[in-house]
């Protein structure tokens, strides 16, 4: 099968399509035929060598939709089911950047009904984080959070759950953006973050604007960032965190179903051919990107 790996760090010239043995489920592990898989920057930040493995072959994809093409035993899905998955971890030899991925089974949630497996792919990790994320922010209903990047795909799913947990949310983006980050649920918007953000009560950094977002919190509130272990130190007694996405199938089935509820809404930026992988690492390089690069084998 053909798979995308980088074997040198560098930019997106160091994209590569190898051709690789089919990988084989060992039990409660699944095989998927993929029909699409997001690309995201973390994606980027293992070609680059953020996350080690030098002298190995890496392959990149994190996320996944498609088919179950086999099964281990007691994997508990069948050949044939829809599903979607979270390919878990930065150093791995294949990702979902591939023909075929397989993955743990309590990694995997049946796909949504009421979008396509471009769509899907979208979801799971950048769902997840922005779920996980809340998780961490511990906040209580009426509570108030920024959240940066907010017209993004982490922050965008989560002004949409944390509205949906009755969180009066500041949604931070650029100014452009206003409009749709008051469609996913925002009750106010701050441009930048420059103004109108002050003594909220949490802010989720999806932006990455670090100790200047801490700034917002009020004393004794709560910072959650998207990078592990790279949140900025406490003050003014509030607690900083940071989320490192975790596989989590149950979790994902409940925001599958949050998609078919149109609570969760999906973003496809633009769809690539697996061989056209390096094309799509320069286009996110370029940014500006509303919604996430796909690739379809």
């Amino acid at each position: 099968m053909r798979a995308v790996v980088v074997t040198e760090f560098g930019g997106p010239e160091a994209v590569e399509i190898a051709e690789v043995e089919v990988p084989e489920p060992g039990a409660r592990q699944i095989r998927i035929k993929v029909a699409a898989a997001a690309l995201n920057p973390v994606d980027a930040g293992v070609r680059a060598g953020g996350f080690g493995g030098a002298g190995r072959q890496l392959g990149l994809g994190w996320d996944v939709a498609g088919t179950v093409d086999a099964a281990g035993a007691d994997a508990g899905w069948r050949v044939g089911d829809e599903v979607v998955a979270l390919s878990y971890g930065p150093v791995k030899s294949l990702g979902a950047h591939a023909d075929y991925v397989v993955v743990d089974a309590d990694a995997v949630a049946g796909a949504p009904s009421s979008v396509d497996p471009v769509h899907a792919a979208t979801l799971p990790l950048n769902a997840l984080t922005a779920a996980q994320a809340l998780d961490l922010l511990a906040l209580e209903p009426g509570q108030s959070l920024a959240v940066t990047g907010a017209a993004g795909a982490v922050g965008g799913y989560a002004v949409q759950l944390a509205a949906r947990r009755g969180l009066v949310v500041t949604g931070v983006a650029r100014e452009r953006d206003e409009e749709f980050v008051r469609s996913l649920g925002a009750a106010h918007f701050a441009p930048g973050g420059v103004d109108g953000v002050d003594g909220v009560d949490g802010v989720l950094d999806a932006a990455i604007l670090g100790a200047a977002a801490l700034e917002w919190v009020r004393d004794g509130g709560v910072f959650v960032g998207v990078i592990p272990g790279a949140h900025p130190a406490s003050v003014r007694g509030v607690r900083t965190d940071s989320v490192e996405v975790s596989a989590d199938g149950a979790r994902l089935a409940e925001l599958v179903a949050l998609v078919d509820e149109r609570v969760l809404t999906t973003r496809v930026a633009d769809t690539y051919g697996l061989e056209e992988a390096g094309k799509a690492h320069a286009r996110l390089a370029e940014g500006g990107l509303r919604g996430r690069l796909v690739l379809i084998p």
